[in-house]
C-alpha cells in the first residue's frame, strides 16, 4: 500500500529532521524545503499529497505563497504551520488556500493526527487555536460534516496512551501530568462520547486513527 508523500517546509534542520524521524514510518517525506523562493518550484515537481507549511520561514509570505500553491497543486492539502494563535488567521488560511491550521509548539502526535486528517479529506484546526463550536464553525466552512464530536489534543495524547496499554499513572508520568488529571481527561472523553467501557474507549481510538486495529 502506498504511504501517503509529504514535503516538508521549515528553515530549522533540527525541528524537519524531528518531523521525519516522527513521520517516516506512517508517511514518505519526499523532500524538505527551507526557502520559501524554492518551494513553487519543488511542489510542482514532485506533487506531493500534502504539504506541511512553516509560515514564518524567510523569504515566504504564507497567504501568498499558499494561494499559488493552490492554483499550482490543486490536489496538494497543505497544512498550515505557525506560530499566531488567532481564529482569524484560521479562518483566512481555511477559507482561501489551507486544508488545515496547527501551531508550532503542538506535540507530536496532534501532527500526525492533523495529517491523517487531512489525507482522509477531512479540513483540521488546532483544538488550542478556537474552541468546541469555533472548530464545529470552521469546520462547517470548510465542507465538514456537521455536528462532529471532536477530541482536544490532550484528550488525543491521554487517549492514545491508554489504548496502547499504559495504566493512567503510567500516561500521567508521559505526559507530566498528574494520575488525576489523566483521569479528568479519561472520564471526560468517555462522557463526552457516550462510552460505558474500556473496551468502547480503545474502539474510539482506533476510529480516530491514534492506534491501529488488531
Amino acid at each position: 500500500m502506498r504511504r501517503p508523500r509529504i514535503l516538508l517546509v521549515d528553515d530549522r534542520i533540527l525541528r524537519m529532521d524531528a518531523f521525519r524521524k516522527l513521520l517516516e514510518p506512517e508517511f514518505e517525506i519526499v523532500g524538505t524545503v527551507s526557502d520559501g523562493r524554492a518551494l513553487l518550484h519543488v511542489a510542482s515537481h514532485l506533487l506531493p499529497d500534502l504539504i506541511v507549511i512553516d509560515v514564518g520561514m524567510p523569504l515566504l509570505n504564507g497567504p501568498e505563497i499558499g494561494r499559488k500553491l493552490k492554483d499550482l497543486v490543486p490536489r496538494t492539502r497543505l497544512l498550515m504551520v505557525t506560530m499566531n494563535e488567532g481564529v482569524g488567521i484560521a479562518v483566512e488560511a481555511l477559507r482561501e488556500w489551507a486544508a488545515g491550521f496547527l501551531l508550532k509548539n503542538s506535540a507530536g502526535p496532534e501532527l500526525t493526527y492533523a495529517l491523517r486528517e487531512l489525507i482522509g479529506a477531512k479540513p483540521y484546526i488546532t483544538p488550542r487555536v478556537a474552541n468546541h463550536k469555533q472548530r464545529r464553525e470552521l469546520f462547517q466552512n470548510a465542507s465538514a460534516p456537521s455536528g462532529e464530536k471532536l477530541l482536544t489534543a490532550r484528550q488525543r495524547e491521554v487517549l492514545q496512551l491508554l489504548a496502547e496499554g499504559l495504566t493512567m499513572k503510567a500516561a500521567a508520568e508521559t505526559l507530566s501530568l498528574t494520575p488525576r488529571t489523566v483521569a479528568f481527561h479519561k472520564y471526560k472523553i468517555m462522557q463526552d462520547f457516550n462510552l460505558r467501557s474500556n473496551v468502547e474507549l480503545l474502539k474510539l481510538a482506533i476510529r480516530e486513527n491514534l492506534v491501529p486495529p488488531e
